[in-house]
């Protein structure tokens, strides 16, 4: 690849992608409310998933990266209009500063497919008027202020009517989250959320995607043109503009990554720490767990060729189907994906159980390792009220009893 400013192995993109997401190095010190903040700039967005067999999806990403602190912060930045909430990767907290990049996506809702019904909106016009006149008179709503009388709930199609028209009326960014209380949205005009706004601030649409491909890129550490338009779902395949063209207008730098045939994007801002991964001076010393939403894994053909760690959620799965589990979470052990644990919090006896703990095949498991794995067991079991951590089972079925010893806890289960 001619032009390219870095020349790295394969290892140094590991370490390079995972520094630019912050799991690269074990936190230095106790956590700060600022500390989530940055968290979310770094990473551009935090995923929002509400399963909770362990903690939900956005809190455990953050503990990946920051260890110990407290959840509420996430909802006290929002509520301080520092983050807020829409579809980016998928349904995301994200930095108020990006407020105009997705302002696209709120005016031309029905491009959003699912998240918004045109139908709906048609049909039912005067009825979600008069829900915004609503909150007009008398201030913020949640969707259980409103009580549904044909028995029905559920999904989409099964909400109530009112619901229903909260999220499209969100996804069309009429409404925005002002809080969330227990983890249910709180909807409020977004005149109200943000009374400066006028949409002669909202950037044109190719210097929109200019910045949420550079965005991707800065986020990633290091990124294929194949990746890139993932992150933030701007394009399904090959990112606009080509991002030859924002390196060779020096908006990014070019890098070859050894065994890739296709070249790689670096963003200007990670230049010092692309020359340490280049001179081999990055090391990876956290050892973690990962929420299946994390951005290291959301993207099952990026996690198999940067770790060769095929992922899948498989909550979606019928049970009967599962090869690993309902909510596995990967294992990141000192810079390699080497497992995936799945796990439930027994919040009322204090016990985070390991249904099952898989190791790779190529893993290389040691006393070391396995010190790294039950610390993080443990610190993650602390954090989240249960301390007591129970292995119910691990592939290979003997590795069970020296995960069980390293945690220095008695075996709360048999084989």
């Amino acid at each position: 690849m001619s032009g390219a400013r870095f020349h790295l192995s394969h290892e140094a993109a590991q370490l390079l992608h995972l520094a630019a997401q912050g799991v690269l190095l074990p936190p230095r010190r106790a956590a700060t409310k600022d500390d989530v903040l940055h968290a979310v700039h770094a990473m551009g967005a935090l995923q929002i998933d509400t399963i909770h067999v362990v903690a939900r999806s956005p809190y455990l990403v953050l503990w990946s990266r920051l260890g110990d602190y407290a959840p509420v912060w996430l909802e006290e930045l929002l509520a301080e209009r520092k983050i807020f909430e829409y579809w980016s990767h998928e349904a995301c907290f994200l930095p108020i500063e990006d407020y105009g990049l997705y302002r696209h996506r709120m005016i031309d809702p029905g491009s959003m497919g699912w998240k918004y019904s045109v139908k709906w909106m048609t049909e039912r016009r005067a009825e979600v008027e008069a829900l915004v006149e609503h909150i007009r008179a008398n201030g913020p709503v949640r969707s259980s202020d409103f009580k549904r009388t044909d028995g029905k709930g559920g999904g989409w199609w099964e909400w109530k009517p009112e619901k229903r028209s909260l999220e499209v009326l969100f996804t069309a960014g009429r409404l925005m989250i002002a809080r969330r209380h227990n983890f249910h949205r709180i909807y409020d005009l977004a005149e109200r959320i943000l009374p400066g706004w006028h949409d002669g601030m909202m950037p044109s649409m190719d210097a929109t995607q200019r910045t949420l491909q550079r965005k991707a890129v800065r986020a990633l550490g290091i990124a294929k043109a194949s990746w890139i338009g993932d992150y933030f779902r701007t394009a399904k395949s090959k990112p606009v503009p080509d991002p030859e063209t924002l390196a060779d207008e020096g908006l990014l730098l070019k890098a070859k990554v050894e065994g890739w045939s296709a070249p790689a994007y670096v963003h200007p801002d990670l230049e010092p720490v692309a020359q340490a991964a280049q001179d081999g001076l990055l090391e990876a010393t956290h050892t973690t767990l990962l929420s299946p939403f994390d951005p290291v894994v959301w993207h099952r053909k990026r996690a198999q060729e940067l770790f060769g760690f095929d992922y899948k959620l498989e909550c979606y799965t019928p049970e009967a189907k599962r090869r690993y589990g309902y909510f596995t979470l990967p294992i990141l052990r000192r810079g390699a994906l080497i497992g995936r644990v799945d796990a439930k919090a027994h919040r009322s006896d204090g016990v985070f159980e390991v249904k099952v703990l898989h190791l790779e095949p190529d893993a290389h498991v040691d006393e070391a390792c396995t010190a790294d794995i039950a610390g993080a067991l443990q610190r993650l079991a602390h954090w989240h009220g249960t301390p007591k951590v129970a292995v119910t089972r691990t592939e290979p079925r003997g590795y069970r009893r020296v995960l069980q010893a390293a945690l220095k806890q008695p075996a709360l289960t048999q084989s």
